[in-house]
């Protein structure tokens, strides 16, 4: 668990101010042929910037997250364990909250999100349901990889497969 009361306030409040414009919350749909489900799905902050040294510097604050080289310039930051998600990231967020309307109801997304994937909602068809609908209003709809209807199909896909093995022959 992270320790909220160990960091300086100019820096919470900092990082806050920074992730408000430069990050963003995700959910995630990556296909796998390696995994009981078609999808991995993942929860995610992310946040980009051409300064290691503040990514860096933000990852130490919150003990947690990775760095990585985009190759164009930019590093981006990112937290994608939903334990450190818990125990760090919202953690944090909720002591250094946003100034913006819209980061504000992305991270109450993402916090609800987080809950519903503890609780195992993303290893079925119902839960999936309701994460896409949920992650429908996140990121001003943003841009996506595959659509609700891929991701379902492909859940929808699995399902009459597992059926037919289940079937008794006649």
């Amino acid at each position: 668990m992270l320790d909220i009361k160990g960091i300086p306030d100019h820096l919470g409040y900092y990082f806050a101010g920074f992730v408000d414009g430069e990050g963003s919350f995700h959910l995630t749909f990556r296909k796998r042929s390696d995994y009981v489900l078609p999808w991995k799905i993942s929860l995610s902050l992310n946040v980009s910037q051409k300064e290691r040294a503040i990514l860096a510097l933000f990852r130490n604050t919150i003990r947690c997250g990775s760095l990585r080289d985009k190759k164009n310039g930019v590093w981006m930051f990112e937290v994608s364990n939903l334990r450190m998600i818990h125990n760090h990231v919202i953690t944090f967020f909720d002591k250094y909250s946003f100034l913006s309307a819209k980061k504000k109801r992305d991270f109450s997304i993402f916090k609800r999100m987080a809950v519903m994937m503890s609780e195992k909602a993303h290893l079925n068809r119902e839960g999936i349901v309701d994460l896409l609908s949920l992650r429908r209003n996140m990121n001003d709809g943003g841009k996506r990889k595959y659509s609700e209807a891929d991701i379902l199909s492909a859940f929808d896909a699995m399902e009459s497969s597992e059926t037919i093995r289940q079937t008794p022959d006649a």
